[in-house]
């Protein structure tokens, strides 16, 4: 009885080294589950960029994470909040990231979805026969230099022989501001961004001389389209975090499609943050061209723009950016 008894318990004893020998195996040899993070930061211009994220702040998409979305008025609070890490993702002028790549701080362009939104706007009396009418006169543009109006302004009228600084007066101001003082009469022109260009029009009997996308086209050869503005990441963010920044650019890319086919809707739920009537903001989106493309499908077309912009006006855009600037 002794010796059935022994083969029973060598049996087991064997087939339990087994078990413990391949859940050993299993443990070390699996794959690492990829990090996972609960909550992710975006911040977005207050300006018309408010439309695209209509849809993720209304909360129209299912996503993996909580995203909370965050709005900044100036260059320098977006400046402040990526060099502390405070945010994951950023919706950022192509130009002004690219200066803010240059202070090492390592954000990454994933997808352009801004490319129609700048005109010179003048009153309705006046004459308008190019960049020489500029001369002598009063023009305002929105936020400060090295913005990319700012960029494209001077390249214009460099182009044309006509010194920026000592030709014509240009004066730098929020652009409801710049609004305001169109209306008063009290500017020649004024570079702006929709929908401020539509209050101009309505309020100040003004009339459109210039349309900045087509200019950039037929001056360059280029589409007549500029990529203005996009989606970025913290770098460190994307390396960590792969899965979750490629969910980022899908719903990013969903809601501004989303916005574009649902325009009251993209309206009314951005009021709050963009208080403009409701007329004024459908109008200036006639005029406005918001299309998300990744980076993958459209870096060529960044790249001969920073490059055009450096060449001709350095002193705005003084520093190209490496292969890094761009997510792969």
């Amino acid at each position: 009885m002794k010796k059935p008894l022994l083969w029973v318990i060598g049996f087991l004893l064997f087939i339990s080294i087994l078990l413990a020998v391949f859940l050993t195996w299993k443990i070390f040899s699996s794959t690492p589950p990829e990090p996972t993070v609960k909550r992710a930061t975006l911040i977005n211009p207050t300006g018309p960029t408010v439309i695209p994220v209509a849809g993720l702040e209304s909360g129209q998409f299912y996503s993996d994470f909580i995203l909370d979305l965050h709005y900044w008025t100036n260059t320098d609070e977006a400046l402040a909040l990526l060099a502390a890490e405070k945010t994951d993702f950023a919706v950022l002028p192509i130009t002004v990231a690219t200066n803010i790549y240059a202070k090492n701080i390592d954000i990454a362009l994933i997808g352009v979805h801004e490319w129609k939104v700048f005109y010179l706007l003048a009153p309705e009396n006046s004459s308008f026969d190019g960049w020489q009418s500029l001369k002598g006169k009063n023009v305002y543009m929105p936020v400060g230099r090295g913005h990319t109006l700012d960029i494209l302004t001077r390249y214009a009228l460099q182009k044309e022989g006509i010194d920026p600084d000592e030709d014509l007066q240009i004066n730098y101001a929020p652009p409801p501001e710049i609004v305001s003082l169109f209306v008063a009469g009290k500017v020649d022109y004024a570079a702006l961004p929709e929908p401020f260009v539509t209050q101009g029009i309505l309020k100040g009997n003004g009339k459109i001389v210039l349309d900045f996308q087509e200019f950039w086209g037929e001056s360059t050869g280029m589409p007549k389209r500029i990529p203005i503005a996009g989606l970025f990441v913290q770098r460190s963010f994307l390396n960590e975090y792969l899965e979750e920044s490629k969910e980022m650019a899908r719903i990013f890319a969903e809601s501004t499609t989303w916005a574009n086919e649902n325009i009251d809707q993209a309206i009314e739920f951005s009021s709050e943050i963009l208080p403009i009537p409701p007329s004024v903001m459908k109008s200036a989106m006639s005029r406005t061209e918001f299309d998300y493309i990744p980076i993958a499908d459209c870096q060529v077309e960044v790249e001969n723009f920073l490059n055009k912009m450096h060449e001709l006006y350095p002193e705005g855009l003084p520093n190209l950016p490496d292969n890094g600037f761009y997510a792969e």
